[in-house]
């Protein structure tokens, strides 16, 4: 077996590595916002902004763990992190690196990517399609 098809055998468990990191590392944002660990000084209030987002973040991140709803779950995540990109960081400066947004493109980036290639086969939306596939 060559390299080339190595890569071609392991390109759908990556996809579905990339989904649960990604997701594990913004699940990390909504538990910042709303159950306040790790610990930070933010503290939003109810319904507001900030706090919808922590929302999307925690139950949303824990979605595309487990690969339930995958692509309308990271295509909702998808627009989320283009939002605030454009909402808190591009006002601050035009280049990512001083606004603190590369992480909010990358993430609505590869939630856009999610949701055009699925969770892969490592979800619980690839097993629930097997199971369809049987009968």
């Amino acid at each position: 077996m060559n390299f080339n098809n190595i890569t071609l055998s392991w390109a759908p468990r990556m996809l579905s590595i990339l989904r649960i990191v990604a997701a594990l590392l913004f699940m990390a944002h909504g538990t910042q916002k709303i159950l306040g660990f790790p610990a930070s000084s933010m503290n939003p209030a109810m319904f507001s902004l900030p706090w919808i987002a922590g929302i999307l973040e925690l139950v949303g991140g824990a979605l595309l763990v487990i690969g339930l709803f995958s692509r309308p779950v990271a295509f909702i995540l998808s627009g989320q992190m283009a939002v605030a990109y454009f909402l808190a960081h591009a006002p601050k400066s035009f280049f990512p690196a001083l606004n603190g947004g590369d992480a909010a493109i990358l993430f609505c980036f590869v939630f856009l990517y999610i949701a055009a290639a699925g969770p892969g086969p490592l979800s619980v939306d690839a097993q629930m399609r097997r199971g369809t596939d049987s009968y």
